[in-house]
C-alpha cells in the first residue's frame, strides 16, 4: 500500500555538482494532489564510530569546521568513497583520524542528521579492542584526539561542549551498549 503522505517525483535538475555534495531542485506532486518543489542535497553518506578504549573511555577529536566557523568536539567520523563497504570506511576512518584500529566491530545503526535539505545517511558503528598504530591524516586535516568517559560525554552534551548531532546520537548508542561495560564481541 502506497504511503497517504508520498510525494512523487515528476522532474529532477542538477542545480550543483560539487565535489562531495550534489544539489537539486525537484517537481513532485503532492498527496493533495497539487505541485510542490524540493531543494535538497544528495550526499554519499557516511560512517560514525564509537572508539571504545580498554578502560572504557571513548576517543573523541576536536575539529573546526568551515561552515559554522568553530572547532567542534565529536567521535570520529567520514563520507563513504564510491562503492566502498560501510565497515571498510568505518575502519579507514578510525585509524586515518585517530592512529586507532580494532579488533572487534559492531554495526549499531543509522542517524539521518538532516532529513529537511538532505539525504544524508551516517552509519553509526562500535569498535571496541583498539591498537594504537598511528593517524594518517589526510591532507589539510587538523585534529586534536581527547578522551572521555561515557558521562564525561554526557555531561558535555548538556553543557553544550558537544552539539554535534552525529555524536550525541551515537552517544545515545553508546550508552545502551556499553551500560553492562564493554562489550567483548
Amino acid at each position: 500500500m502506497k504511503d497517504p503522505l508520498h510525494e512523487e517525483t515528476l522532474t529532477s535538475d542538477l542545480v550543483y555538482d560539487g565535489c562531495l555534495l550534489k544539489v537539486y531542485r525537484d517537481e513532485v506532486h503532492l498527496p493533495d494532489g497539487k505541485q510542490g518543489v524540493r531543494e535538497y542535497i544528495r550526499h554519499p553518506g557516511a560512517v560514525v564510530v564509537i572508539p571504545v578504549l580498554p578502560d572504557g573511555r571513548l576517543v573523541f577529536e576536536r575539529q573546526f569546521r568551515y561552515p559554522v566557523g568553530q572547532a567542534f568536539l565529536e567521535l570520529p567520523a567520514g563520507k563513504l568513497d564510491p562503492g566502498e563497504d560501510l565497515l571498510a570506511c568505518a575502519r579507514r576512518e578510525l585509524q586515518e583520524e585517530t592512529g586507532y584500529v580494532s579488533d572487534t566491530w559492531r554495526h549499531l545503526g543509522v542517524l539521518h542528521p538532516c532529513i529537511g535539505y538532505s539525504n544524508e545517511r551516517i552509519e553509526i558503528f562500535l569498535a571496541t579492542g583498539l591498537t594504537h598504530v598511528g593517524h594518517a591524516w589526510d591532507e589539510g586535516e587538523f585534529l586534536e584526539l581527547l578522551t572521555l568517559g561515557l558521562d564525561e560525554a554526557r555531561a558535555a552534551v548538556f553543557d553544550g561542549r558537544i552539539t554535534d548531532a552525529k555524536t550525541i546520537t551515537a552517544l545515545f548508542w553508546a550508552e545502551r551498549e556499553l551500560a553492562g561495560g564493554i562489550p567483548s564481541s
